[in-house]
């Protein structure tokens, strides 16, 4: 089994927090190489500086997109090219993103399923999740899927391990209520190449100290065992 990638997203029900910046150098010093955000919560500016501190910490950089409309998630994948992020994360008009990230670097893993409401809901049935992530990896310019896996109604589990066996040359990122050890064991069990964790670290979910450090290291802990 290959490990998947620990992300580290600074935010909190869906936005990135105000001291996102702030928290960048533990998360890195604590082993995080991979560390993202969300469109929402912090200005432009702040992106920007955000980013900046993320690359100079020597980390990939991920924006998850969570607009609701097709006008704000164009400008948010719009923002960023601009920040010259890593990955794109998540976001569903993906004809349109497409012709925008044409000729960037940036790698990009859109919702499959239908996304609802914020924080962001997967509604729609399993098999219709499975065609959806089907169809969209089909895309030349899609490298892989950003999965909702835990704010789907149903079998989660299964739901993991059909849509990544179903994409099995592209990759799956389950990003969403990912809040305890059995949630990340079964993403990684589902063959999932990384997972988002923002929330359930900064709010001291884990059984660990309160204290970012701490949150993070209880997470690596649980990867260490595959």
């Amino acid at each position: 089994m290959i490990r998947p990638d620990f992300i580290f997203m600074l935010t909190r029900h869906d936005r990135t927090v105000e001291n996102a910046a702030d928290l960048v150098e533990t998360a890195r010093a604590a082993g995080v190489r991979h560390i993202g955000f969300k469109d929402i919560g912090l200005p432009f500016a702040a992106l920007q500086t955000l980013a900046g501190a993320i690359r100079q910490a020597g980390a990939q950089t991920y924006l998850e997109v969570v607009s609701l409309d097709r006008e704000s998630e164009l400008r948010s994948v719009q923002a960023g090219i601009d920040l010259g992020v890593d990955y794109l994360l998540g976001g569903t008009h993906v004809d349109d993103a497409l012709r925008l990230l044409e000729g960037t670097a940036i790698r990009y893993y859109p919702f499959p399923g239908r996304i609802s409401g914020h924080p962001s809901i997967l509604e729609g049935t399993e098999a219709g999740i499975v065609r959806s992530a089907v169809d969209l990896v089909s895309r030349p310019g899609v490298h892989g899927l950003d999965l909702l896996a835990y704010r789907f109604a149903g079998d989660v589990p299964t739901l993991m391990r059909r849509v990544c066996a179903a994409v099995a040359d592209k990759s799956v990122i389950v990003a969403g209520s990912l809040d305890r050890a059995e949630r990340i064991r079964a993403a990684a069990s589902a063959g999932a190449a990384g997972f988002t964790v923002g929330t359930a670290v900064l709010d001291g979910a884990f059984p660990a100290p309160p204290d970012l450090s701490r949150q993070i290291a209880c997470v690596q802990t649980v990867l260490r065992r595959f």
